[in-house]
């Protein structure tokens, strides 16, 4: 710098010309300096190094948070926790909250293209998928880097042995069950498959209305897992063996497969299953005209909200005839994880760890009707929703169960299920055993 200044002031004797020249250089030489460390900045965030992410910070940070949970909270809940996250570090979230089916699509076509919110709700059956397409992060080297202890999780869903998405809180499946329509009907709870049987087609009989609902699009083929195996888990089955498809030679398969179809033979299931979806399930019940459903403990704020009126409880799944063991209750979870195409993944890993605190996961555990992913946590549940501490001890008396959480392509199982069912339900298929058979072929072939 010293041959710099004496240069300029010789130039100055000589001519003005010269004097804009030097500038320029100047100019040119801290513009350079700020774009140097600008990348070295950038570089930093993309690496997981840049640590200071505090209020004082000179580049402002914004995370957008793609989610379906903000629709199924209270009003202005997730709004209010990611809020707090903002005043401790300065970094600003921006929600993206759209219902379950529209938020996976739109994930989906980030996830194709590149374009992945920074951070994403997940459902434990699109892990694997997103995991091999690489559009999401390897959570185990950022939770290392950042030295977090990851034992207080309670589960971690992982694929080839790296984690992919935390589950943040846990929803218990149930069942539902509207009071008035049980009652006009003149009928009794049912406990096993054979009264749940009888007492739909009295439903059905004597009020007109639909005793149960599934759905069964192939869309968004939940149902398959939230729905209809439901049944087969609160019997204590299972469709899996040593964590490979058993689908074929499975008493307690085919035995639920018939009982299913036993019920659309009937009559007693909702019009439009093959292309119903969860929300339209959920807005069946709601809206009065179906007396059955299982479904998710974090619709039961949604339901409080839109039918304040409706005269509902919540009962186990029935079992099947003579069966005396534990029953295995149905469970998913808000999970998430951090986009593969974000440049701000540290910060993002702040974030995750910032829902995951004891204090902040019990909180949202809380308001969401869910069992925590911290196992440091500790929900005030005094306060909670009656129905949802009935389903907690349910919970409590069985076991918890998701056979489809981390499969390979979880989704695609549960379609080529749904799509092999229909069939058997239309009498495509001849029989139970002619479409478990034809499933176990395409579930194979994944697995392999």
């Amino acid at each position: 710098m010293k041959t710099v200044k004496l240069t300029v002031m010789k130039t100055l004797k000589k001519s003005i010309l010269p004097v804009f020249l030097v500038m320029s250089l100047m100019i040119a030489i801290v513009g350079c300096s700020s774009s140097s460390n600008g990348n070295a900045n950038q570089a930093n965030s993309e690496t997981g190094n840049n640590t200071d992410t505090g209020a004082g910070t000179a580049e402002a940070i914004t995370l957008e948070f793609q989610q379906w949970w903000g629709v199924e909270l209270p009003d202005g809940v997730l709004q209010e926790i990611v809020d707090g996250f903002t005043d401790q570090t300065g970094i600003k979230i921006k929600l993206l909250s759209n219902p379950y089916a529209d938020t996976k699509t739109q994930i989906a076509a980030g996830a194709a293209v590149g374009t992945m919110a920074d951070v994403v709700g997940l459902d434990g059956s699109w892990v694997y998928d997103f995991a091999k397409q690489g559009s999401i992060a390897n959570m185990t080297a950022l939770m290392q880097a950042d030295g977090y202890d990851d034992s207080q999780l309670s589960d971690q869903i992982k694929v080839d042995g790296n984690t992919y998405m935390i589950p943040v809180v846990n929803f218990a499946y149930p069942m539902y069950v509207n009071l008035d329509i049980v009652h006009d009907a003149g009928i009794e709870i049912p406990n096993s498959w054979s009264k749940f049987t009888e007492v739909s087609k009295k439903i059905t009989t004597s009020t007109g209305k639909a005793a149960w609902a599934i759905p069964l699009s192939t869309e968004s083929p939940s149902g398959i897992q939230n729905n209809f195996m439901s049944w087969l888990w609160a019997s204590g089955g299972s469709m899996l063996k040593d964590g490979k498809p058993a689908l074929t030679n499975n008493a307690d398969l085919t035995a639920t497969v018939e009982f299913v179809k036993g019920l659309f033979d009937a009559g007693v299931v909702a019009k439009g299953a093959y292309a119903m979806k969860e929300a339209d399930m959920v807005e069946e019940f709601t809206n009065g005209r179906v007396a059955f459903m299982t479904d998710s403990l974090a619709h039961l704020t949604t339901i409080r909200k839109e039918a304040p009126d409706l005269n509902f409880d919540i009962i186990p799944v029935p079992v099947k005839d003579g069966y005396t063991g534990k029953s295995g209750m149905g469970v998913a979870n808000w999970g998430i994880g951090i986009a593969e195409n974000t440049k701000y993944k540290a910060e993002a890993m702040k974030f995750i760890e910032y829902l995951m605190s004891p204090e902040v996961n019990a909180k949202l555990a809380v308001y969401a009707n869910a069992f925590p992913g911290n196992v440091n946590a500790e929900p005030d549940y005094l306060q909670a929703d009656p129905l949802f501490l009935k389903a907690y001890e349910i919970y409590q008396n069985g076991y918890a169960i998701n056979e489809f959480t981390g499969l390979p392509t979880s989704e695609e199982l549960m379609r080529s299920f749904d799509e092999q069912l229909q069939l058997y339900l239309d009498g495509d298929t001849s029989s139970s055993a002619d479409m478990l058979a034809e499933t176990q072929k395409i579930w194979e072939e994944a697995f392999n």
